[in-house]
């Protein structure tokens, strides 16, 4: 129970920071507006690391360097996303994002890529997709 409200959160989370990113970008730009909210993501996560970290940030040489790619990451799904919104709306944006991160969470998953467990993918699972992409062209049907 616990990690679906954890989910739940990041949901919300990634919604108002996908809006409010895009609102900065509208006065400073997108490549602007990406570096400025990495940068203040950055200060506030140095500060969590020196008042509450307990992990040993020496391991990161042991840690695979391609999952460091994760960083670059983060800046494409920014930029990305306040370009989406600024093109199609914040619903839009967020449900082909969400349907998008859902069907590539379930090929890492089927096929257990980057070290994840290999989770069996029941038939289900593509109606249970069907039925999102099938929900976001009705929810977008101009009335």
């Amino acid at each position: 129970m616990i990690g679906v409200l954890f989910a739940m959160l990041a949901g919300v989370f990634v919604s108002l920071q996908n809006v409010f990113n895009t609102r900065v970008s509208e006065k400073v730009g997108l490549i602007e507006a990406t570096a400025v909210v990495h940068g203040i993501g950055f200060a506030v996560a140095i500060i969590a690391v020196i008042l509450w970290g307990s992990g040993n940030i020496k391991a990161l040489q042991d840690v695979n360097k391609l999952y460091l790619l994760a960083g670059l990451f983060g800046v494409v799904i920014v930029f990305s996303a306040m370009k989406g919104i600024s093109l199609l709306g914040a619903t839009y944006t967020i449900a082909v994002l969400m349907i998008t991160q859902l069907v590539a969470a379930s090929v890492i998953d089927a096929y257990g890529l980057f070290g994840m467990p290999q989770i069996k993918m029941a038939f289900t699972k593509p109606i249970g997709i069907i039925i999102m992409i099938v929900g976001i062209i009705v929810f977008n049907i101009k009335g």
